[in-house]
Order: structure tokens, then sequence, then C-alpha cells
């Protein structure tokens, strides 16, 4: 367990750098979110590439969801052989005709798996943070991701 959070003043907080702050957050979030994933045998991009096929069933194609992946990855990933792995282990399917990809019952079982250890990563990064300061932070950042030129919309679901 981590030591008790001291509390500072709005301009302690302000003079603050928000790189490393955000850094430090994504390094804890994100490691936290891959050992949990590694339980079940999946990285990220499997993690993303069983949500999508979920949400959007038969539709997505390899390169469509290979180019709306690839802005979130910082590990390099070969999106095909993610693909071929999670079709390997009978999760995913892909019509050789239109070459959409379709959850199975067992990809669906092993998302539902990872999704519960995610959910208990995200329930205790909200520990102590009040739903409303979170929407502020999520919409601070997503103001200063397109303050830099980046897009601060939030992600769409479908291809």
């Amino acid at each position: 367990m981590s030591a008790p959070l001291k509390e500072y003043t709005q301009e302690e907080l302000a003079a603050q750098p928000i790189g490393a702050w955000t850094g430090l957050a994504y390094r804890r979030v994100v490691g936290a979110l891959r050992a949990q994933l590694a339980v079940e045998g999946l990285t990220q991009p499997h993690w993303w590439t069983l949500n999508h096929a979920a949400g959007a069933p038969g539709t997505w194609t390899r390169p469509a969801l290979t180019d709306r992946l690839t802005p979130y990855d910082d590990q390099d990933t070969d999106f095909d052989a993610v693909y071929d792995d999670l079709i390997a282990r009978g999760w995913l399917t892909e019509d050789g005709a239109t070459g959409t990809m379709t959850l199975t019952r067992e990809g669906e079982a092993a998302r539902l798996r990872a999704k519960a250890r995610n959910a208990q990563v995200l329930d205790r990064a909200h520990e102590g943070v009040d739903p409303a300061d979170f929407a502020t932070t999520i919409d601070v950042l997503r103001r200063i991701v397109a303050n830099l030129g980046g897009d601060g919309n939030l992600p769409d679901r479908g291809p």
C-alpha cells in the first residue's frame, strides 16, 4: 500500500508539470492493465481487438481495425500476428470472402474475463476520486491534447 496522500494548495498543484504526472499515471494504469491481461495470456492489442469485434460484429477487417488501433499502440505491434493468434485460439473468425472478423462464443467469454480484470484495475484507480472530478480531468486532458494539435474528441466505437 502506498503512503497517505498529502494535501497541497491549488497553487502548488497548478505549478506541477503536466507531462510528468500524466506520464506517471499512464505507466501505472497501463502497467496494471497489462499485468491483468497477461494473466489471461493477452496483450492490450488482443484486448482492443476482442473489444472492437464485440462492439461491431462482422464489420471489422484487418486493415480497418489496424488503422483504428495503431494510434493507440506504443509497442510496435504486429496486428496481423494478434489477429492470427486470436483466430488460432478459436476466439475470432475471419470471413474468407469479405475479410470481416467476428468474435466466437469462446472469444466473448475471454473478453468478459479480461473486462472483469480491467474493471478491478479501474475500480482501484478510481478509489477516492469523485466521478465529477474524473470527468473534469478527462475534459482537461482532451483539451490539452487538442491545444497541442491532437484529436481531443472521444474515440468512435464503430468502424
